[in-house]
């Protein structure tokens, strides 16, 4: 079988959609399956940069909504350069975290749980304290909005992973 076959079937095996081009493992933890993402490398570069990594590879469970490389591209020309200087590793760090929340939070559970609030929308917060928000669209799309009332559709869903769950978003999410 080729490889690309076998790590189709690992995926499959996993329940884990691609993610990137590349098959995410149920039994690796967040980084592990990051570093091989072709549509996280800002991210994963982020990480690290940020010093993140150990942590993001311990027990979690941790939920991450994690931006693509052009979610990264879409904000303005030079910021994610200047986030990347040692100088600026708090700010880094404080934008990291902002799409991170502590326990496993499935697609289901953010469904679930804005289809059962009064406004329709699960208010929650992240590791860092930053304000996020997730609304289920009349097409059943699910949409997490950061402080500023940006809104950011999650493009692949459960990804799951040893220590937590990966959910893609199409947007970097800021706090204020």
């Amino acid at each position: 079988m080729p490889a690309d076959d076998m790590a189709a079937t690992a995926a499959d095996a996993n329940n884990n959609p691609m993610v990137g081009g590349a098959a995410m493992f149920a039994d690796r933890n967040i980084v592990e399956n990051a570093v091989n993402s072709a549509d996280h490398t800002t991210l994963v570069a982020a990480v690290q940069a940020a010093g993140l990594v150990e942590t993001l590879s311990g027990p979690g469970p941790f939920t991450v909504f994690a931006p693509t490389n052009a979610a990264f591209d879409a904000l303005p020309a030079g910021t994610v350069d200047t986030l990347l200087l040692e100088e600026n590793r708090d700010a880094l760090t404080n934008v990291l975290t902002s799409h991170l929340v502590a326990g496993k939070v499935t697609a289901a559970d953010l469904v679930s749980m804005a289809n059962a609030s009064s406004d329709g929308f699960h208010h929650f917060a992240t590791v860092s304290g930053a304000a996020l928000s997730a609304q289920v669209s009349p097409s059943g799309n699910v949409y997490i909005y950061d402080e500023s009332g940006n809104a950011y559709m999650v493009s692949i869903a459960d990804v799951n992973q040893s220590n937590g769950v990966i959910h893609v978003v199409d947007g970097v999410l800021l706090p204020r």
